[in-house]
């Protein structure tokens, strides 16, 4: 439906198809957010009917992710206005359009998360959304003239080495990420350690070879690579992941986003000698989810959870 504003722009909001959300992925590059090389592909996987947009003239001018994971929990993120359109309202008009939109789609009772950027949580606040933890970036740089170089205090020997992801591993895997998030989310999950533009480890539990203690995946971005999820039952088996992605992938800029609500994973962090580049909070509309978070060392993404 068109809709008008008093300043006589007309918008509607409407459905992003694949190539609209191409385009805010693009933009997300524009932006500084350094999506991964194959995002644009993963996150309309994630949920084609997850995108809602604004458009003047039949042009999109905004939009933004309302991925349905499972019936009781969605998240919101990859929200993006051009340039020309912003301080006018528009951004205030779809995000409440895109907040009510999710929840029609979930089951009563359910949870939406978010992640906000400092200036912007009172207006989420207001929006019902309450603040639960804070995400860190964390970034490594290797000096390229001396190869990469791992600044990380030794870690504990673990049990068994990491190697790269088989087939065979994902319901060891996704056995563990319902224990670090909230839910089902296969249909996302699967593509995204099997990208082309990324590599998964796991590193396998020698006791028991239906199990894992831990996994990981690295991505290539537009800048450098980054890493997530990471879930591991110790700190010993997360370092022992970070080091090998990013030795096996030979990246020599990598990022990393973090919950707060596991400690160990910025004195892991820290012990790579990374810095901190960016930081944000986790909000959540409805209840908080209840997850391990002493196993999540890496989020998947801050656009769709």
């Amino acid at each position: 439906m068109l809709t008008a504003l008093r300043n006589r722009i007309i918008y509607e909001i409407q459905s992003l198809n694949q190539k609209q959300v191409a385009t805010l992925v693009s933009w997300a590059g524009r932006e500084g957010w350094n999506p991964g090389l194959s995002d644009a592909e993963l996150v309309w996987q994630a949920d084609p009917q997850g995108f809602l947009g604004m458009c003047v003239d039949e042009k999109c001018i905004a939009g933004g992710a309302i991925v349905r994971h499972n019936p009781m929990f969605g998240f919101m993120g990859l929200f993006i206005v051009e340039p020309e359109y912003r301080g006018q309202g528009l951004g205030r008009k779809l995000w409440f359009a895109r907040r009510d939109r999710l929840l029609a789609r979930l089951d009563p009772g359910a949870s939406i998360g978010l992640d906000a950027v400092d200036a912007m949580v009172g207006f989420y606040a207001a929006g019902g959304f309450q603040p639960f933890t804070r995400h860190r970036r964390f970034q490594f740089v290797s000096d390229s003239s001396q190869g990469i170089h791992l600044k990380r205090d030794a870690h504990q020997s673990v049990p068994s080495t990491p190697r790269p992801y088989q087939a065979n591993d994902f319901p060891a895997i996704h056995a563990m990420d319902l224990e670090c998030f909230p839910g089902e989310r296969a249909n996302i999950l699967e593509p995204w350690i099997t990208q082309e533009n990324g590599l998964t480890l796991v590193l396998p539990n020698p006791k028991n070879s239906d199990e894992i203690l831990g996994w990981g995946t690295i991505r290539k971005c537009l800048v450098g690579w980054k890493i997530g999820p990471l879930q591991a039952h110790t700190p010993e088996i997360a370092s022992a992941l970070i080091e090998q992605l990013i030795l096996d992938a030979k990246a020599e800029s990598v990022m990393i986003d973090i919950p707060d609500n596991n400690p160990e994973a910025l004195r892991l962090c820290q012990s790579f000698g990374m810095q901190e580049v960016f930081g944000c909070v986790r909000m959540y509309l409805g209840p908080p989810p209840i997850l391990k978070n002493q196993h999540l060392f890496a989020i998947l993404s801050l656009e769709i959870g």
